[in-house]
């Protein structure tokens, strides 16, 4: 028995491989029937992830879109979106992000201990605040939130959250959207940045999907034996 999530790295990027450019304004990846797409594999999720650094440069509000999904979840019982996570190592959070104010679903924000008095003052009823230990770590989020009751976690980013995700070998598969131009800037973010990681050249992960979605190119790839190929 495996006692996590099922859990998706979800990313979109550019052909050469980022995820935004190096100055603003945001950099828009997906087109509208990838951010459908994606809606669909979040009404599908019982929670959605995303680190610190996320929450505070691209003010996500993580809420299922579409009015019919959010109905289909609340007729099982369901909050309209899923819950919110993010995990941050310094505390550096603004209560007042659509993070925290969007949305009535629970909000988890994972931390050391050592900074988690400082955030519950500082986020109040916005979120619950769970430290776990000296450090984050993935494998330690991830039990907890099974522990809580989460059986699916779909994890939009960052690129270091999911860079994360995948040297620890904690993720069951990865939703790659690939959006149809290139960005050219070596100081622009990349979806992975340096590790070691269980799939490389003598290990190659299987690639369970890939469709056409709209101008742009879906590639699932099966991380564990649990992905449905």
């Amino acid at each position: 028995m495996i006692d996590r999530p099922y859990v998706i790295l979800s990313a979109a990027m550019s052909i050469d491989g980022f995820l935004d450019t190096a100055v603003p304004p945001r950099l828009a990846l997906s087109n509208a029937e990838d951010f459908d797409r994606v809606d669909e594999v979040r009404a599908q999720s019982d929670a959605i992830l995303v680190g610190a650094r996320t929450v505070r440069l691209d003010n996500p509000r993580l809420l299922v879109r579409s009015e019919e999904r959010r109905r289909r979840r609340e007729a099982e019982g369901l909050s309209s979106s899923p819950w919110k996570v993010t995990l941050t190592a310094t505390g550096d959070l603004d209560p007042g992000a659509d993070f925290f104010t969007s949305g009535h679903s629970t909000k988890l924000v994972y931390c050391p201990r050592s900074t988690s008095d400082e955030l519950r003052n500082r986020l109040g009823e916005h979120a619950t605040v769970v430290p776990l230990g000296d450090e984050v770590t993935v494998a330690a989020l991830v039990g907890d939130l099974h522990d809580r009751g989460v059986r699916s976690l779909l994890v939009e980013g960052g690129g270091t959250t999911i860079t994360q995700f995948l040297a620890s070998d904690l993720a069951d598969e990865l939703q790659l959207a690939i959006a149809p131009f290139f960005v050219g800037d070596r100081h622009a973010p990349r979806l992975i940045g340096d590790g070691t990681f269980p799939w490389n050249a003598d290990r190659r992960a299987p690639l369970a999907e890939s469709r056409r979605v709209g101008d742009m190119v879906l590639l699932r790839y099966a991380l564990s034996e649990r992905c449905d190929r």
